[in-house]
């Protein structure tokens, strides 16, 4: 028995108060009609219609399922109707995991105006630099920077490649001596970003050649933007990505160093569960996203 089918069969039956005129209605055959109600019955254990040849009339046990029924029939219907605007336009609760720094540096102060498009939107953005499990804590989406994304059953989309830059304030520099090949980092102080790739070692490539400098932190965090502001006091060297420090090297705040040398590269990526039936709020995120990670290059460089 379809249990759905046979709902409908025995509301029709009962707001017309004819086996035949439901047929017609539900455009199904006579037979059919008298098989779903039967087959209802004997699910139910009960008898809802009393039927002859000339009339029909619903039992007492058939008009307190029928007030249950037509509530729930009405309810699906209105979850359906409200699951429709849901695919057609973006709206519902967006839950959406990002790295801290990158959110603030990448695109937070444009999320006022991306919420002002959409108005049935809510987002809830959750700052954390830990990787977090997408499905299992339900999110809609995750930003992840990665040099080698692992396999996983995720979706992911390409949003930027974040180049790092090894420097330090110019008055470290005088102290200590600015670093000329990757070996005289050794004798330098270390500052540590506990998250990123790097943790251990940084790798320099020039000229077919990689050396690996192992990292002997005197200061290890968790933040990115902590990092920049102890090479800005004058702690030490690090390698840290270019647009945290952008700004901080046109302004000679901090100091380049090995810029003859190429070092590590992260691609950060939104990672979501499914492409199948992609839902709009994740479809016009992803679009701000793309638009965010790209706009003005020359304002990160």
């Amino acid at each position: 028995m379809d249990r759905f089918t046979a709902l409908q069969v025995f509301r029709r039956v009962a707001e017309l108060g004819s086996f035949a005129e439901a047929a017609r209605a539900l455009g199904l055959s006579p037979p059919a009609i008298s098989k779903n109600v039967a087959e209802l019955e004997a699910h139910l254990g009960v008898r809802l219609i009393n039927r002859t040849t000339r009339r029909m009339a619903l039992t007492e046990e058939g008009k307190i399922y029928l007030d249950s029924v037509n509530r729930g029939l009405d309810a699906l219907a209105e979850a359906e109707t409200a699951l429709s605007l849901v695919k057609t336009s973006p709206s519902g609760t967006l839950r959406v995991s990002a790295p801290m720094t990158v959110a603030l540096v990448r695109f937070s102060e444009a999320i006022p105006e991306f919420l002002s498009l959409y108005p049935e939107l809510k987002l809830d953005l959750h700052l954390d630099d830990r990787r977090v499990d997408i499905v299992r804590e339900g999110f809609d989406l995750a930003i992840r920077g990665s040099g080698n994304l692992e396999d996983s059953s995720l979706i992911a989309r390409k949003l930027a490649v974040m180049p790092h830059v090894l420097c330090a304030a110019p008055a470290y520099f005088k102290r200590h001596g600015k670093p000329e090949k990757p070996s005289d980092l050794k004798v330098l102080d270390h500052v540590r970003f506990l998250f990123g790739g790097n943790v251990d070692t940084w790798e320099f490539r020039k000229s077919g050649r990689t050396e690996r400098i192992a990292v002997q932190a005197r200061y290890s965090v968790t933040s990115s933007l902590a990092v920049r502001d102890a090479l800005r006091g004058g702690l030490g060297v690090s390698l840290i990505p270019l647009p945290y420090v952008a700004q901080d090297l046109r302004d000679g705040r901090l100091e380049s160093a090995l810029d003859d040398w190429t070092t590590t590269e992260v691609t950060h990526y939104a990672v979501y569960p499914s492409r199948q039936h992609l839902a709009p709020k994740i479809r016009v995120f992803l679009d701000f996203l793309v638009h965010q990670f790209n706009r003005a290059p020359s304002s990160f460089v």
